[in-house]
C-alpha cells in the first residue's frame, strides 16, 4: 500500500509539473507569439479568455505539487548539505513559478509575455535541479 502511495504522489508531482510548466511555455511561446496579430481589444478578450480556462489548472497543479513536494521531502530524508542547497535554490524557483502563475490568472498584465518567459525559465531551471538531485542523490 505504501509503495502504491509514493508511486502516486510521483505521478501527481510530475503530472502537475507537466500542466503548470508546459502552460507557460505554450503561453510564452506560442499563445503571445500568436495573439500580436490581433487587436488590442482582440488581445485583452483573448487574454482574459485563456486565463479564466487556466485558472482551474494553476489552483489544481500549485495544490497538487505542494502535496505531493512535502509528501516526497518527509518520505526521503536525510540528505547532506549540498542536497539541502539545491533543494532550497529549487523551491525558491518554485515561488517564482507559483507567483508568476497566480498573477497571470488573475490579473491581466500587460507584460504577460515576460512574465510566461521568465515563469518557463525557471520552470526548466526546476526541473533540471530536480534531475540533477534525482541522479545524485
Amino acid at each position: 500500500m505504501f509503495e502504491a502511495l509514493g508511486i502516486f504522489m510521483r505521478w501527481l508531482h510530475i503530472a502537475s509539473v507537466a500542466t503548470l510548466i508546459g502552460g507557460m511555455i505554450y503561453g510564452w511561446l506560442v499563445m503571445v507569439p500568436a495573439s500580436e496579430a490581433l487587436a488590442a481589444e482582440a488581445r485583452k478578450v483573448l487574454a482574459d479568455r485563456t486565463a479564466a480556462l487556466f485558472r482551474p489548472l494553476v489552483s489544481a497543479a500549485i495544490a497538487a505539487l505542494l502535496l505531493s513536494g512535502v509528501y516526497n521531502l518527509a518520505t526521503n530524508p536525510g540528505h547532506n548539505p549540498r542536497y539541502y542547497i539545491l533543494l532550497t535554490l529549487k523551491l525558491l524557483l518554485v515561488l517564482h513559478v507559483f507567483a508568476v502563475g497566480i498573477v497571470l490568472v488573475t490579473k491581466n498584465p500587460e507584460h504577460r509575455g515576460r512574465l510566461l518567459a521568465g515563469s518557463a525559465i525557471s520552470g526548466l531551471l526546476i526541473i533540471l535541479i530536480s534531475a540533477y538531485l534525482r541522479h545524485t542523490f
